[in-house]
């Protein structure tokens, strides 16, 4: 199990005990349908989830640090075939997801989590290019990634998810390795 550590969090591989924990947070409205996904109806339905796409050796569970058995949310590296931005992103290159409860939103934990899985990616996955998005309205996201250096890149009018069947707005931001050395 690979361990990341920030200040404030200890970033983990999800268990599929954590399902009572992410239920807890993504049952809330606020959460998956600004996210991607659908609001989780069970405890079940959350460790399928779990089961199915957050258990990826990329893929971490946001835990504090004086509670690592409890998640509070999830960030982690869809790599170049996996992402949204699977139909722009090349070799070398992934996508960075995440959400966190409403209880620690306004905290500055995102922006934190975000810098670990960007120094992650770059100096031990040797990727060149991190990408990140968020959908049109949710300008929580767009501060936290803006926070850590990216850069908007692109917006897709268009984007059709399959989750919610839906068709979004998706702002684009990227951070490339270069760039991010030279902060």
């Amino acid at each position: 199990m690979l361990l990341l550590k920030t200040k404030r969090m200890i970033l983990r591989n999800f268990k599929l005990s954590d399902a009572a924990a992410v239920y807890t947070y993504a049952k809330n409205p606020k959460i998956g349908p600004i996210a991607g996904w659908p609001v989780h109806t069970s405890i079940a339905e959350s460790a399928s989830m779990i089961e199915k796409y957050f258990m990826s050796p990329h893929i971490f569970a946001i835990t504090l640090i004086d509670n690592p058995s409890h998640a509070i949310g999830l960030i982690g590296l869809e790599l170049t075939d996996e992402g949204n931005g699977k139909d722009f992103m090349s070799s070398g290159e992934a996508e960075i997801s995440y959400w966190i409860g409403e209880p620690y939103w306004g905290n500055g934990l995102v922006p934190e989590a975000i810098e670990t899985i960007v120094s992650h990616a770059f100096n031990h996955l040797n990727l060149e290019t991190i990408w990140c998005g968020y959908k049109d309205g949710n300008l929580q996201s767009k501060i936290a990634q803006e926070k850590q250096g990216f850069k908007h890149r692109l917006t897709k009018t268009d984007m059709y998810n399959p989750y919610l069947n839906e068709v979004i707005i998706e702002h684009f931001t990227s951070l490339t390795k270069k760039d991010w050395e030279s902060k």
